[in-house]
């Protein structure tokens, strides 16, 4: 089994599939309604929803790459604003925190050997 893709609910189609674009990703579907873009590395891919009605998205959507400050250096030159620099967290993971425009939170993160083996890892099946 594998994850195929998240759906993000989105206020504007056009001010979200640019911002997502910024960020690196391929858009590979358009549509008025529906977008869906691949990221740049691997065979994952995430969808945003057009959403006519009011919502608070408390979905966190994480976006792994090796060289974040990097990235992140790379994201404020085209003027991406961050709610949190990269930061070393508590759980082993470096990460950057930002908002798309339509509130989605988004995590930019590098955590290597730690992300699948944490030191707590545990492996419980039914």
């Amino acid at each position: 089994m594998n994850l195929n893709q998240i759906t993000l609910p989105v206020h504007d189609m056009s001010e979200c599939t640019k911002f997502y674009r910024n960020l690196g990703f391929t858009q590979i579907v358009d549509t008025p309604h529906y977008a869906r873009f691949e990221c740049p590395e691997g065979d994952s891919t995430f969808s945003l929803s057009l959403e006519n009605a009011d919502f608070k998205s408390h979905t966190v959507i994480y976006f792994e790459h090796e060289e974040l400050d990097h990235w992140v250096n790379q994201l404020k030159l085209k003027g991406i604003q961050f709610d949190q620099e990269p930061t070393d967290e508590r759980y082993l993971w470096r990460e950057a925190v930002l908002h798309d425009p339509s509130g989605n939170k988004i995590k930019l993160y590098w955590a290597g050997e730690n992300r699948l083996n944490p030191p707590w890892r545990v492996e419980i099946r039914t």
